[in-house]
């Protein structure tokens, strides 16, 4: 669920109304954001709280106050004296300053709890000052900013970035998201996405056909495994990939099928290029290839089908009508896709529920005209093609008709790197063949796949974000 900030105001209303105390939700709250940083950060280092006059400054304290039970050194600035303050803010001050300060560390870290999800409008005055300071901290001394609940200065329901507003890294949105956090405009301002879950609030109202992908929402999407299960009953894998120049693509989609638990995986590569790929591919993975007749393809024994990464611009128009009507559950990606585009009168022709298509915007503009905001089109398109459709991008949206849509919470701009949409394709099609549905394995692909690359150390490659598949996928 998505609500607005007039929704989650009203649900908080509700929970104070019989006369429930707000502060053992400020301390769950601010507790749950204070892991939520610990968890990103793995080292204590030095942090700063900038805080308001209302109950966002104060849950920014109680992040403190855990910040520097655990080693951290920790300061705070606020943007009004103490008799602007509400009287729970000016407590958690005192419990804050009753903590021993930590010894630190070298990274460097900014709370912002300036402003909460009621503010609307420009930053003015000492807030404005304040918010200027951290923006300045975060860009001259590589500074990551952390927001509580909404960036100040973002609007909550729309996404727009108002006049001063703070540019966060991370967002720890809490209890349930606010609409205006996965607009496009507010990207580059909320950074990534934490859901900071606070079950204790009764929220009634909202929009349920949208939601966004994290742990709470995808860990049941799983099905457990018989102790019995072998590698036949695991997930039986066939990708289709590659070309001379293109190698890499079809090793990229074995490594992400492998590493995310498929039983076998089988890469069909053009003959031309199966001594390379053969060499190149994880012993784990058959490499088998294929020449202008398809009917080892179409014969070998697979749950469900990737086909596209690395293909190249050759249309071989066999393997074009089979991705189209074939009767196997597929994913289509990159070359498939752009072959696809050339050909729309195969995109009507999908059998039902039984395509996963996922386009980056390059190749979305060339499968279709229609314009808008990444939710709606992921959705119309979704519907007029009787697909699920995976949007790439910084918010990757997961789109199926006849269900909710799905919004990814997780990644790293250390992305931009070669191969990530081959690993990601293999990816989805292993997790379907595991049992999951096709939207839920493009969710849960989306999410593991981002999350793995914040995992990864430093030099973030499309091998290297694979290989960290399995540490992702166990926090599910």
């Amino acid at each position: 669920m998505v609500v607005t900030c007039q929704q989650m105001q009203s649900a908080e209303a509700r929970l104070f109304a019989d006369g429930t105390p707000a502060e053992p939700q400020m301390n769950q709250a601010g507790h749950r954001c204070a892991e939520a940083i610990r968890k990103t950060e793995s080292e204590p280092g030095r942090a700063t709280l900038f805080c308001g006059s209302g109950n966002n400054g104060g849950d920014a304290l109680v992040v403190g106050t855990w910040l520097r039970k655990w080693g951290w050194q920790v300061g705070v600035k606020f943007s009004h004296p103490p008799v602007n303050r509400t009287e729970l803010s000016r407590k958690k001050l005192r419990e804050f300053e009753a903590v021993p300060d930590g010894a630190g560390g070298e990274c460097r870290i900014l709370v912002d709890g300036l402003l909460g999800i009621g503010a609307k409008g420009a930053l003015r005055d000492s807030v404005s000052e304040l918010a200027a300071e951290m923006n300045r901290i975060r860009e001259e001394e590589s500074a990551r900013t952390f927001a509580i609940d909404i960036p100040s200065g973002v609007d909550g329901d729309t996404g727009e970035i108002y006049g001063g507003a703070v540019k966060a890294d991370h967002t720890l949105t809490i209890c349930v998201p606010k609409q205006g956090l996965l607009s496009e405009r507010s990207i580059n301002h909320v950074g990534r996405l934490h859901l900071i879950p606070l079950p204790e609030i009764p929220v009634e109202e909202g929009d349920s056909s949208l939601t966004l992908l994290c742990p709470e929402t995808l860990h049941s999407c799983f099905p457990t495994r018989e102790f019995d299960t072998h590698k036949g009953k695991a997930g039986r894998v066939t990708i289709v990939a590659g070309s001379r120049g293109l190698t890499g693509a079809a090793v990229l989609s074995s490594l992400g099928a492998l590493h995310s638990g498929a039983g076998l995986v089988s890469v069909f590569v053009p003959e031309e290029i199966y001594t390379i790929v053969a060499s190149q591919a994880p012993v784990d993975v058959m490499v088998r290839p294929y020449g202008q007749s398809i009917e080892q393809i179409v014969n070998h024994p697979a749950d469900v089908m990737a086909i596209g990464p690395g293909l190249g611009s050759e249309v071989n128009n066999e393997l074009l009508e089979f991705a189209a009507a074939g009767d196997t559950k597929m994913v289509l990606d990159a070359d498939m896709l752009n072959w696809l585009a050339s050909k729309p009168d195969l995109l009507s022709g999908f059998p039902a529920g039984k395509r996963v298509l996922t386009p980056h915007p390059g190749e979305l503009a060339r499968l279709s005209s229609i314009e808008g905001d990444r939710i709606n089109t992921a959705r119309t398109l979704a519907e007029k093609w009787n697909v699920t459709l995976l949007y790439k991008g910084a918010r990757t949206v997961i789109a199926t008709p006849g269900t909710f849509t799905t919004v990814n919470s997780t990644g790293t701009p250390s992305m931009a790197s070669g191969g990530m949409g081959d690993v990601l394709t293999g990816m989805v099609a292993s997790l379907a063949a595991q049992g999951l549905s096709l939207h839920n394995a493009a969710g849960a692909g989306s999410w593991a796949l981002g999350r793995a690359a914040e995992l990864t150390p430093k030099a973030v490659t499309a091998r290297k974000v694979a290989e960290t598949l399995g540490t992702a996928l166990q926090e599910l």
